[in-house]
């Protein structure tokens, strides 16, 4: 067993299950994907420390994949079922969609960046990911409509073009920094509406894509 094999089965069984990660999907498929993989090269010690791991950019503009115990939570909020359409929005080099993937989900990465689109097609390869480049906020309208989305990445307020992409009883998880507080939401689409919950707090750093436009007073 390599090093990082440890490390991964370390990660799910001291980071994720003492989070309240308890589905079995996302707990096989975190210990299944070698996270390593998806990290830029230099950099597959940190990915499975209790942290953020850099991924491009710097200050406010800079790009992460998210912490494990934080990404297991929302994509178990999501309830992915053997299938589904999801939207992996904003996933880097792909490691958020190879778990979806691993969990039976029939993914679309949409990423904004260059670097990192061109990176996640060479990483996904062999989890079945389609690879789209776009601006995040837009969303995937030729792929919709999604049974779950993921934001990876807080959003300013309230993703509507993403929202709109969801089918009926779809789900989108992601984390708000609405009204100075970090939270992650789950949205489901339902009868033509839309509900949400708070699903636990934590604060991430914000998707430029999803900034709320600035407000002028005289």
């Amino acid at each position: 067993m390599s090093s990082f094999d440890t490390a991964r089965r370390t990660m799910v069984d001291c980071q994720l299950r003492t989070f309240d990660v308890s589905d079995r999907a996302v707990l096989a498929a975190m210990a299944e994907v070698p996270r390593e993989r998806f990290v830029p090269p230099g950099r597959e010690a940190l990915a499975y420390l209790d942290r953020n791991v850099p991924l491009s950019g710097h200050g406010p503009d800079a790009r992460v994949m998210l912490a494990p115990m934080l990404l297991a939570r929302l994509i178990q909020a999501l309830a992915v079922q053997d299938g589904d359409r999801v939207l992996d929005v904003g996933g880097g080099f792909g490691y958020p969609s190879a778990v979806l993937s691993a969990m039976g989900g029939k993914v679309t990465l949409l990423e904004s960046e260059g670097d990192l689109a061109e990176g996640a097609l060479k990483h996904t390869s062999d989890w079945g990911v389609t690879v789209r480049s776009g601006p995040l906020e837009a969303g995937s309208k030729e792929d919709a409509p999604f049974d779950c989305i993921l934001i990876n990445g807080a959003v300013e307020e309230r993703p509507a073009a993403l929202l709109d992409q969801l089918a009926e009883g779809g789900r989108l998880a992601c984390f708000s920094t609405e009204e100075n507080a970090g939270r992650a939401l789950l949205y489901v689409r339902s009868a033509g509406g839309f509900g949400f919950r708070p699903l636990f707090d934590a604060v991430v750093p914000p998707l430029a894509a999803f900034r709320k436009a600035p407000s002028f007073t005289f």
